[in-house]
């Protein structure tokens, strides 16, 4: 089969590797029919996290099982899956406690396991990992398009929203407008909030939040960003929703929360050591939550609302490739001519 895999910053091929088999009795092979590129997967892209040749990428998929192992008991062949983009055995401490991205005996697709860039994948821990996807919407594909994104970013997004507390009425401030921070935007909209304000600088983006919800934008950065924000807020934004990862974008969330108020942070750490105004959180009573979203926590609600028409991220993903074009689709987003590539292979 076709996977796309790493070699070097700027160089990601698609390969013929040896077709997955079944390892485990709770392993599944699925054909995948969806997938993406995540901004997250930049940083190797980029150079800035350390990958080694021969590694699997992606980690965003959907697909139709093609053969389960012997104890796999909530699947079965034909079935319509997607996957969060960890997988998880769905019965350890961590898993019960709705963070299956700390399972015992989990990971993250990629890496030295297979990716979801590819033609097909072996996913261990099916029961655990992978959500059946209704026989009645399997084969609408706009609404298929829809739910791929809570495989991850349209999680992350939730999480972010959860994480900082975002309430009916509430006045809630973004930052970040790549997937993640739209579909922040989105999920706070969601959770009933009456002011979103986005910072980000990219029209094409802002129009997509927007869309999502979004009421106010703020295109500046830095003081500049923290001031127009205060300003507006008479105070800063009760919740604050990080969804970039970097140093200067924690530091702008922590001086536009409001005392007394929440930072959902979610963007994936990158960069030197963060430091950040530990001493503003103190003395203003600001909470800081978040962290890797427990995304198979969350889709079954997500997916609900999805398949009911309330909730389409689907406007993030305004590239599609086939397999041969993941590439390309790396060169787009790193250009930021995209901002998220679907991958049908």
């Amino acid at each position: 089969m076709k996977a796309t895999v790493y070699y070097a910053p700027g160089d990601v091929r698609v390969e013929t590797v040896p077709d997955p088999v079944i390892q485990q009795p709770t392993d599944a092979i699925v054909r995948i029919t969806h997938a993406c590129i995540c901004g997250s997967d930049l940083w190797f892209y980029r150079g800035e996290e350390e990958w080694q040749p021969g590694w699997r990428t992606g980690h965003e998929w959907m697909g139709i099982v093609e053969e389960v192992g012997d104890d796999v008991r909530t699947l079965k062949k034909g079935d319509r899956v997607l996957a969060p983009f960890a997988f998880s055995d769905g019965t350890c401490e961590f898993c019960g406690k709705g963070i299956q991205t700390s399972c015992r005996q989990g990971g993250f697709w990629g890496t030295t396991n297979d990716g979801g860039q590819a033609e097909a994948i072996r996913a261990p821990f099916a029961d655990g990992t992978l959500v059946v996807i209704p026989k009645d919407v399997e084969n609408d594909d706009a609404l298929l398009t829809a739910i791929l994104p809570l495989t991850d970013v349209m999680s992350t997004g939730h999480h972010a929203a959860v994480s900082a507390g975002v309430r009916p009425g509430s006045t809630v401030a973004v930052v970040g407008d790549g997937a993640v921070g739209l579909c922040g935007v989105l999920a706070a909209k969601r959770l009933g909030a009456e002011r979103i304000i986005i910072l980000g600088r990219h029209e094409s983006r802002l129009a997509i939040a927007r869309r999502f919800g979004a009421t106010d934008v703020v295109r500046s950065r830095g003081e500049e960003a923290i001031a127009a924000v205060q300003e507006m807020t008479s105070g800063g934004a009760e919740s604050v929703l990080e969804c970039v990862g970097s140093e200067s974008a924690m530091a702008t969330a922590i001086g536009i929360a409001r005392p007394g108020g929440a930072i959902g942070y979610v963007g994936v750490p990158h960069g030197s050591n963060h430091n950040f105004n530990l001493g503003r959180l103190f003395m203003q009573n600001i909470a800081l939550r978040g962290g890797v979203a427990p995304a198979r926590a969350y889709i079954p609600e997500l997916l609900a609302d999805t398949v009911a028409g309330k909730l389409d991220a689907s406007a993030v993903l305004d590239l599609t490739v086939d397999l041969d074009g993941v590439p390309n689709g790396y060169a787009a987003m790193d250009s930021r001519e995209a901002i998220k590539v679907m991958v049908r292979p």
